[in-house]
């Protein structure tokens, strides 16, 4: 038997996304539990199987027993048009069976995004992001205002969970607020995994 992980499932274009979840990675394993990093592959137009098995560079690709037995959930994604990417509604799209089983029930999740402006969906895209979350029984865990980078922002950061901006080139890092709630989405998953943790017998 494994030990609990919490699931980093992460959509990344230009990098920004990737880096967001390495630092909610880093907050996981700060919080004393294994962060297991993955990503999804890019969607096509002209067909499905386009990409390799493993991706040339970063994380491994998802499989559903990467969701299914995790501990917890952290999905993050850029924004397209106010919503998800397409690559990570497609991976959910195929999640009916973890669904049937209720796999996921009662397991907590967080959501993070990144946009190229600043009023670009960040907040809607991590709303519509919560929606497959909830029809899986997850629990949804947010960001307090008790963590201080959430009211001295000047680019990302919300409630609903860690943003950024990535500026119109997409090429803007991530600024000290931004990394700060990264981790702490991490952190208070970790913490709720291990409270809502079932007793072994």
């Amino acid at each position: 038997m494994t030990e609990p992980y919490i699931l980093v499932l992460y959509y990344s274009r230009h990098g920004a996304t990737a880096d967001m979840a390495r630092h909610i990675a880093r907050g996981v394993e700060q919080g004393g539990m294994e962060a297991r990093l993955r990503t999804v592959p890019a969607v096509s137009n002209e067909c499905e199987a386009v990409a390799p098995d493993v991706p040339a560079e970063g994380a491994m690709y998802a499989s559903l027993d990467d969701l299914k037995n995790c501990a917890g959930l952290a999905l993050g994604s850029p924004t397209r048009f106010g919503n998800m990417a397409a690559a990570m509604k497609y991976f959910l799209d195929g999640t009916s069976n973890l669904w049937l089983t209720g796999e996921l029930v009662n397991k907590p999740a967080g959501v993070f995004t990144s946009t190229s402006s600043l009023h670009g969906g960040q907040e809607s895209t991590l709303l519509s992001m919560m929606l497959p979350l909830l029809h899986h029984g997850m629990l949804i865990c947010g960001l307090p205002y008790s963590e201080p980078a959430l009211l001295n922002t000047q680019a990302g950061g919300t409630p609903y969970g860690p943003s950024h901006v990535a500026g119109a080139d997409s090429k803007r890092p991530l600024d000290e607020h931004e990394i700060s709630l990264c981790t702490a989405l991490g952190l208070r998953l970790a913490q709720f995994a291990q409270q809502l943790e079932k007793p072994r017998g």
